[in-house]
């Protein structure tokens, strides 16, 4: 046997590496460095200027499947930081660096737990680690890209967990087994720039953009369903871009972000609200464009044996059955569930994205053993 990785070392380690999306900043060399000696077979996976990793080790089937990135968000002004934003201190208990929490924990707590097992019980099937460098970007070329190169390669996986921070006060009260889906309108109203003292002579598209948005805002898309709560459409710009007074101007621009349970899909409520966009358009003939970026779809993992497997082991090692949840904005579990169920499971998400960002050293070693509590139980099922 080798010397067991230590989550908190190794969370500390990948602190350091400097990797704000895009950059890698040594964090994937890091990971493949310690499960190379382990017989993992790791293959960098590279798209649109993106490093992703992909490890697997056994060759049989099941394959069980974890998901993280280590790619950060900025760390803003570093002289506002207590400890140096890469500088991955340890002090009263917490590591503390950008990242720590969202989510190089994680990855350093499911690389720990995936590195013992097969270290000192090898599993009779396969465990694969997903990591990404473009989570906290535009995410097309992340994980998505590393599904895309399994798919072409033959490579499967039958459950996944996600480490992302989904806890809410404490590690373990937390399961997410869903999310909702994320779509975003872009709204222009186009008329007929005029002089604002003869309106008669113009066409103004702000009344018109108005009375879309009022619609819009005001609308009931549900009251939620059995595991998710009510859809919900936010305006989060208006915006006309004129500096004259006196002018009527030829257009105005909206932008409304939807987030919506499994109730609709992306393609239902582009026609609900072009249906709205047509319809106050044409009272005074006003042009329009709307166009449509969708995140990702509503999806939801039923509660089940996977979701009772995780359960049962967060109540074995003490910390109660957790809630199952969909809350929350968008992560990778988009992409991953076109190919197998997927939850997340992760620590409390306090402080991410945020100056002074630090993880709980305990945490980090209670979560590594949750994980190869679950591996265990989950090969021992079969």
């Amino acid at each position: 046997m080798t010397a067991p990785i230590d989550p908190v070392e190794l969370t500390a380690a990948l602190v350091r590496c400097p990797s704000v999306t895009p950059e890698e900043g040594g964090a994937l060399r890091l990971i493949e460095e310690r499960l190379t000696p382990l017989g993992f077979r790791c293959t960098r996976i590279s798209r649109g200027g993106v490093e992703n990793l992909y490890a697997r080790w056994g060759d049989a089937a099941p394959v069980f499947a974890f998901n993280g990135h280590t790619d950060v968000v900025p760390a803003g002004d570093a002289a506002a930081w207590t400890h140096p934003p890469f500088g991955a201190e340890a002090a009263d208990g917490h590591i503390w660096g950008r990242g720590s929490v969202d989510m190089k924990s994680g990855v350093a707590a499911f690389v720990a737990a995936a590195a013992a097992l097969v270290d000192e019980a090898p599993p009779a099937g396969s465990i694969a680690l997903l990591v990404t460098g473009d989570e906290e970007g535009e995410a097309v070329d992340g994980t998505a890209a590393i599904l895309d190169w399994m798919r072409a390669n033959g490579e499967q996986a039958d459950v996944c967990i996600v480490g992302e921070p989904t806890a809410a006060e404490r590690l373990g009260d937390t399961v997410k087994i869903g999310r909702r889906g994320s779509a975003t309108g872009y709204l222009a109203v186009t008329g007929r720039q005029g002089h604002s003292a003869y309106p008669e002579s113009a066409l103004n598209p702000l009344p018109v953009l108005a009375r879309i948005c009022v619609r819009l805002a005001e609308a009931e898309l549900d009251r939620g369903s059995e595991h998710f709560q009510p859809s919900t459409l936010a305006l989060t710009s208006i915006d006309v871009g004129n500096p004259a007074n006196n002018v009527i101007p030829a257009e105005g621009r909206a932008v409304f972000n939807i987030r919506f349970n499994d109730r609709h899909t992306s393609d239902s409520l582009a026609a609900w609200a072009g249906e709205i966009v047509a319809e106050e358009c044409a009272r005074d003939d006003a042009g329009h464009r709307l166009d449509w970026q969708v995140s990702g779809e509503s999806f939801l993992t039923p509660p089940g044996p996977f979701t009772d497997l995780v359960s049962d082991v967060l109540e074995a090692e003490g910390f109660g059955r957790p809630a199952l949840t969909t809350g929350g904005g968008t992560s990778d579990a988009r992409f991953v569930r076109d190919m197998c169920p997927v939850l997340e499971l992760g620590l409390v998400g306090r402080g991410m994205h945020q100056t002074d960002e630090r993880v709980p050293e305990e945490d980090v070693r209670a979560l590594a053993v949750i994980y190869r509590k679950i591996l265990e139980r989950y090969f021992q099922a079969g």
